[in-house]
């Protein structure tokens, strides 16, 4: 019934299965990948035409992990997967990156890519094996992918690379590097990394892409045995005559219009030059037109990018006229909101963000569930980006899935530089508003989010900043671009992001457009940047040498306080009744941990205080030998007892006083302070104590 074909791959000591011809069959593709138990569904579909308007690919990719891989439901009230998480979404960034340059020139059908997790270990991470699995449901295809793609994981352990770790081998590495790419080069870079040097992530690299290299080769020989034949009908081509119409038309306005270092005014300029391109090969009365007019405007952007390379490779200037080294001009203002807990501005070129850090308790961290069960997240950071920031008028809503991956990158290059839960219990949330963009708003996030830190009194380990590279790639020439702007990122050939200081790197990410780039771009690409990157942070430094000392009165004061897991459920108190008395009482916010760390937030220090009071007066044990003051709370006949630290122990009557007591409230009342001494604690915990032992000895009759 079914016409299975399996290949299995060896990758860092572990097999890699694709398998086809059993499941989803009427798909262009579909392969099921496992690895250990984790096995994942990956299918590709093609649109039978591709429609006349488009002159770019319409490539879809989803990527969903279904709870029931890991016998799990969803927490809440709606048992059923719905909208994609965050995890997810940065997923089908990772699978979309390398995979979209990769097909044939002129193709411009709608292609979905799906990909499902239906069973997941615990061990086997699904992400590089989701990349593995599209390309190959697109290998074996009719679809016309260039050649096949293979991805992996690097961690660092210790002082070796490992491909591929197991979840739990990656909680002790230093390194967290997604890799993809084909055969001979690199296409995308994903990593984060604990200050590694350029050396160290070049060998992380290439240990990767051998590792690559054994999975495309294997996908190479399998679309051999069982691929479908390229379906190449319908490709678009672009026109020789319609090339040569347009340089002659316009490549002398355009050349002039790119060099113009303001923005706008080279975009209007670009524009004026368009509407003229239009008229020109659309007059209006004349029908039908020789070249459709996705084919002309696509020429027109063709021939943008040859004008702009050409004036690069061959003069080394750019449109604002830099050198390719050259970092636009900084401009940083701090303490730029008056009621924040922290802010800043941060301006390079036009290029802008504020960037906002509030501070706050164990209740405002950020709480998801994923398939290794539920996370809290006591750093995070939002990216937004109004369409007012690059003139244009835009959709608003839920942040779209560049916002999210933008911040992601920022937000894992700032959290190596934070500090230790223990010494600074705070949750923080920062945010970063760009107001302006011209190209690497998310390398702007990291610069004004680290100095937003700052200006907040965060003590972070140390500064870093980032920076964004470009490549100009022709044949054997290239050109690296430092600090790149909108116009050469869309133009380009790379978008190369690095993060951290003068010594190492905490982030990094790699987008290739072409088939990819060699070891030595690669190398002279992580110098540049390395250049770039410190100059950058001098700026930065200058501005703000060192986190401010004192938080912003508008912050809110957090103390932590251990006690024995033992003792957390007298805090607590029946139906959470005690604390509930705690908070109302001081007004104070509380949470506790299951190991007996408490964190208490407070506006003010008085609360603070009481609070601490409180907690250590049911917590703390009574010591034999220590004296405390303590309150008459009840008399009896035999004694009265007195609560010190939040218990009750007996004053006998014969420890009130050195001399006979005939009644006990000839010497106290209720209500009374009194100064006691703890004598004896029994092995039920009943305190024994002594007001007499506090008292001064009598002194003996003298002698007459």
């Amino acid at each position: 019934m079914f016409n299975q074909h399996k290949i299995t791959v060896s990758i860092g000591g572990r097999e890699i299965v694709f398998e086809t011809g059993k499941i989803a069959r009427q798909a262009n593709g579909a392969v099921m990948v496992r690895s250990g138990d984790t096995m994942l569904l990956a299918t590709a579909c093609a649109a039978a035409t591709a429609s006349p308007d488009i002159d770019f690919l319409p490539l879809r990719v989803d990527y969903q992990e279904k709870f029931s891989s890991a016998g799990k439901t969803l927490g809440g009230f709606i048992k059923r997967e719905g909208r994609p998480t965050e995890k997810e979404i940065l997923t089908c960034r990772l699978i979309d990156r390398p995979i979209r340059p990769m097909f044939v020139e002129g193709f411009y059908k709608e292609v979905q890519l799906l990909a499902y997790v239906y069973s997941y270990d615990g061990l086997h991470s699904p992400d590089p094996l989701a990349i593995c699995a599209c390309s190959a449901a697109l290998v074996i295809s009719d679809i016309p992918l260039v050649k096949p793609i293979g991805a992996v994981r690097v961690g660092l352990i210790g002082d070796s690379y490992v491909v591929n770790p197991t979840v739990e081998e990656q909680k002790k590495s230093r390194l967290d590097l997604m890799l993809a790419g084909t055969e001979d080069a690199i296409l995308m870079i994903e990593g984060y990394c604990d200050f590694l040097t350029e050396e160290q992530i070049l060998e992380a690299i290439e240990e990767g892409h051998a590792a690559i290299r054994t999975i495309c080769q294997a996908l190479s020989d399998w679309q051999k045995l069982i691929g479908k034949a390229k379906n190449l009908e319908g490709l678009r081509l672009h026109s020789t005559e319609l090339k040569s119409e347009m340089e002659t038309k316009v490549g002398s306005k355009l050349a002039t219009a790119l060099r113009i270092k303001d923005k706008k005014q080279r975009e209007d300029a670009v524009k004026v030059i368009s509407d003229e391109m239009v008229s020109h090969f659309f007059p209006e009365g004349t029908t039908p037109a020789r070249f459709s007019k996705t084919d002309v405007m696509g020429a027109f952007k063709n021939a943008q990018s040859d004008i702009l390379r050409k004036m690069i490779l061959t003069e080394g200037v750019r449109s604002d006229g830099r050198t390719c080294e050259q970092i636009r001009p900084i401009d940083i203002e701090l303490a730029l909101l008056p009621r924040t807990h922290g802010s800043a501005l941060f301006t390079r070129g036009e290029t802008q963000a504020i960037a906002v850090t509030t501070l706050g308790g164990e209740q405002m961290a950020m709480r998801s569930e994923n398939l290794d069960g539920e996370q809290s997240s006591r750093f995070y950071l939002q990216y937004f980006f109004p369409p007012f920031s690059v003139g244009e008028v835009g959709r608003m809503g839920t942040p779209g899935r560049r916002e999210i991956g933008h911040g992601k990158l920022a937000e894992r290059s700032l959290a190596m530089v934070l500090p230790h839960q223990e010494s600074f219990p705070y949750t923080i949330r920062l945010e970063s508003n760009i107001t302006e963009s011209n190209g690497s708003s998310s390398m702007a996030t990291v610069c004004g989010g680290c100095l937003a830190l700052m200006d907040a009194g965060v003590p972070i380990k140390r500064p870093i900043s980032g920076i964004a590279m470009g490549l100009i790639l022709e044949d054997d020439k290239y050109a690296i671009l430092s600090d790149i702007l909108g116009v050469e990122d869309a133009l380009g050939d790379m978008d190369f992001k690095l993060t951290g200081d003068a010594t190492g790197i905490t982030a990094f990410q790699l987008d290739i457009k072409v088939e990819g780039i060699n070891k030595e771009i690669m190398k002279a690409a992580l110098l540049q940047a390395k250049q770039g990157r410190t100059h950058i942070l001098q700026k930065m430094i200058e501005a703000c040498p060192k986190p401010k000392e004192q938080l912003s009165t508008y912050a809110p004061r957090i103390e932590i306080v251990q006690i024995k897991p033992s003792k957390i459920g007298i805090v607590i108190g029946p139906g959470g009744k005690q604390i509930r008395a705690i908070v109302e009482e001081t007004g104070a916010q509380i949470d506790i941990d299951d190991s007996g760390l408490i964190s208490i937030s407070a506006t003010s220090n008085e609360a603070m205080e009481r609070a601490k009071e409180i907690i250590h007066n049911l917590t703390a044990e009574a010591e034999i030998g220590k004296v405390y003051m303590g309150r008459v709370v009840s008399i009896v006949q035999f004694g009265c007892f007195v609560e010190i630290i939040g218990k009750e122990g007996l004053c006998h009557i014969s420890e009130l006083s050195h001399s006979r007591v005939e009644k006990v409230s000839d010497v106290v009342k209720e209500g009374q302070m009194l100064e006691v001494k703890v004598i004896d604690v029994n092995d039920r915990g009943q305190i024994r104590l002594s007001h007499k032992a506090v008292l001064p000895a009598p002194q003996p009759a003298s002698k007459s």
